[in-house]
């Protein structure tokens, strides 16, 4: 029993999800205002992508839960931090980044409340940061590497490996506004320095990660692969 508290004695934690209440409220206000209009384009588009293809529902599901399976595994870092991949990469090359912020904000909404990860007033923040930012990031990381190599596995690692590294990014960013100690750039600093340890080697293993559930992926669902190819354009409003 005396070892068992002694290493699990409450610390203080920069997590990647803000945790609730965290946040002064003017920023929580500030982050729930910035998400929401995304969130909303999101719901038309997939409301709009499921009624017209039903049959894509499973792939849905499935990629909703690469999301959840891997941002719930949370890796202790420095100075009692912690650190996870987010998984959003892979589904915003399948379904593009706005059906993303969908996927991505109920998955933080559960992990807020069944596994205490997150929080209410602070998923405006961490939906901004993981499920609007990291699938931007990872969308045109995608489309830019597979144009430039036209090497299918070097996109997906690239989108997989952006949408990591830039929520981690954007995380840090948020925190800084918030508290500025001794100035926004060294606050920034000090997060990415906590956060870097473990994040930089977590993005690499997802999107080596990515690239594997992409070849299956391809293997068993190629008809539904190219239904989403043929798609992009009307549905989700980007060029292919």
């Amino acid at each position: 029993m005396f070892v068992y508290f002694v290493f699990n004695v409450p610390t203080n934690a920069y997590a990647m999800h803000i945790m609730e209440g965290y946040l002064p409220i003017g920023w929580t206000v500030f982050w729930w205002a910035a998400f929401l209009p995304f969130f909303i384009w999101g719901l038309i588009s997939i409301k709009k992508l499921t009624e017209e293809h039903p049959q894509l529902k499973l792939m849905l599901g499935m990629a909703g839960a690469f999301v959840f399976i891997l941002s719930a595994l949370k890796i202790p870092s420095v100075t009692g931090s912690s650190s996870h991949p987010t998984g959003v990469g892979l589904g915003s090359v399948l379904f593009g980044p706005k059906i993303m912020t969908v996927l991505g904000t109920f998955v933080l909404f559960f992990q807020a409340l069944l596994l205490a990860h997150g929080g209410i007033t602070t998923l405006g923040a961490n939906a901004f940061s993981m499920a609007v930012v990291g699938p931007l990031s990872g969308y045109y990381a995608y489309k830019l590497i597979n144009r430039l190599t036209n090497k299918q596995s070097i996109a997906i690692f690239s989108a997989a490996f952006m949408a990591n590294m830039m929520t981690y990014l954007f995380t840090s960013l948020q925190l800084a506004l918030a508290f500025p100690t001794n100035g926004v750039v060294p606050s920034f600093l000090k997060f990415i320095t906590i956060f870097a340890v473990t994040q930089v080697p977590l993005a690499i293993v997802e999107g080596l990660l990515s690239i594997v559930v992409w070849n299956w992926i391809t293997a068993y669902n190629g008809k539904e692969i190219r239904l989403l190819e043929n798609l992009k354009q009307g549905v989700f409003g980007h060029e292919k």
